[in-house]
């Protein structure tokens, strides 16, 4: 099945109501937006932290430095037998086999840090996800105490024309009574 950007658009409008929805709810409920505790059904499997792993060490100086190492060596022990007369090399000049453990190194190697990945990518959608349902909590929360302060501000002023009022209705009746 093809999504097409009709289709995906309306899923995204539809993620979106749900997150106002969500924020109206935890807002009206005053409730934390966020669980503080992650769901235990969210524990990576087997495959998805040997590929984090894998990801990890393939992305290291460590993985670099130690893969030159076996390189430069393989390379200089098939050089040192080739050099002498009688020793025969087990991979001679073209390095045919090391080629060979390199091209297969490559293809299981990319795969399983493209699958590592895509689950960060996942774990990084789920965490802007929250964090844009959080920001519009703080912001509804904002905009709410906005209005409180515009209330408290008119009814000081209210309050202020009514003692100005009260003031010259007093300072008025002195004046009659001198």
């Amino acid at each position: 099945m093809r999504t097409t950007r009709k289709d995906y658009l309306a899923h995204i409008e539809e993620l979106q109501k749900r997150s106002d929805d969500t924020v109206a709810k935890h807002i009206a409920e005053r409730r934390a937006l966020t669980p503080s505790q992650p769901d235990p059904e969210d524990d990576p499997t087997f495959g998805q932290r040997a590929a984090d792993a894998v990801a990890r060490f393939g992305g290291s100086w460590t993985f670099i430095m130690l893969f030159a190492l076996v390189l430069v060596c393989w390379v200089a022990l098939n050089s040192f037998l080739l050099t002498r007369g009688g020793a025969k090399p087990f991979d001679p000049y073209p390095y045919i086999l090391l080629n060979l453990f390199l091209s297969m190194l490559a293809s299981i190697q990319a795969p399983v840090i493209l699958m590592s990945q895509n689950r960060q990518g996942e774990i990084d959608r789920l965490n802007a996800q929250n964090d844009y349902e959080i920001n519009l909590k703080a912001e509804l929360e904002i905009m709410a105490l906005h209005e409180k302060m515009d209330g408290f501000k008119q009814q000081l002023l209210d309050m202020q024309h009514e003692q100005l009022r009260l003031l010259n209705a007093l300072c008025a009746d002195n004046k009659v009574a001198t």
